[in-house]
């Protein structure tokens, strides 16, 4: 298993559609591809597109595979995972997405104002005790706000009910303008093109009976803030986070 890692990481770093910045190029300064992505790496002027937790980047191809008039960056932090999209987009020489290895603790050191057309969350990590670790909290929304354009969206895609319910709350405290919002995504958009891209994750989630969650906004506040936790859900969503490691679902 170590040498199958070790054998990914190196083969990553001689895809040219990677970007593995050291840690020294981003913390507490910019780095050298801030608002120079579509000049310098894309070579064009199509939108740019985010997918936060990329994981093995399914998300990210489908949507470059969908929509070849946007350029699509994927940015997780584990390479041994993100390496199959990348072997993917490599192999099959798609040409309008790219990979970033980091943090997105650090995000704000990647894009300048307006360098983002639109961010998707899938499926991320609830952070069930760690309100401020989640990718839609106040703390990464008003980072996003920095660089996402004044109408771009955000879409959250998710099978917790928690996360979904936080972030929901977020958007009417905030005021921001919710597009959409569905609580059985695969109920209410049967025809939506978008559906067709399901992660490994996704599918096993599916399998099991879960309803997928969807919502997509907008930033359209000066200073973002949480809302109070909703200490029922928290403890909901543990007792089913439980239940879902007996059935074998792993994130």
């Amino acid at each position: 298993m170590v040498k199958k890692k070790l054998e990914r990481f190196a083969e990553m770093k001689s895809f040219d559609h990677v970007v593995e910045p050291l840690w020294d190029e981003v913390y507490n300064k910019d780095y050298k591809l801030k608002g120079r992505w579509a000049s310098d790496f894309f070579g064009n002027t199509k939108p740019i597109v985010l997918e936060l937790g990329c994981g093995k980047g399914e998300y990210t191809i489908g949507l470059a595979e969908l929509y070849p008039d946007k350029n699509f960056i994927g940015i997780d932090i584990k390479g041994a995972r993100m390496w199959k999209g990348a072997k993917y987009a490599a192999v099959n020489k798609i040409d309008n997405v790219a990979f970033l290895r980091s943090h997105i603790e650090v995000i704000s050191s990647f894009f300048a104002a307006g360098e983002i057309s639109e961010i998707w969350i899938t499926f991320p990590d609830p952070q069930i005790k760690k309100q401020k670790k989640r990718l839609s909290s106040a703390r990464f929304l008003n980072q996003y706000k920095e660089f996402l354009k004044p109408e771009g969206l955000v879409h959250l895609k998710t099978d917790s009910v928690l996360l979904h319910s936080f972030t929901m709350d977020l958007v009417r405290l905030n005021n921001l303008n919710l597009v959409y919002a569905s609580n059985d995504l695969y109920e209410n958009l049967k025809d939506d093109k978008i559906l067709s891209i399901k992660t490994f994750y996704e599918s096993q989630y599916l399998a099991y009976g879960l309803k997928i969650t969807y919502m997509k906004f907008q930033l359209n506040a000066a200073n973002i803030i949480d809302p109070e936790e909703n200490e029922e859900l928290v403890i909901k969503e543990i007792q089913e986070r439980q239940l879902t490691r007996t059935n074998q679902i792993k994130r």
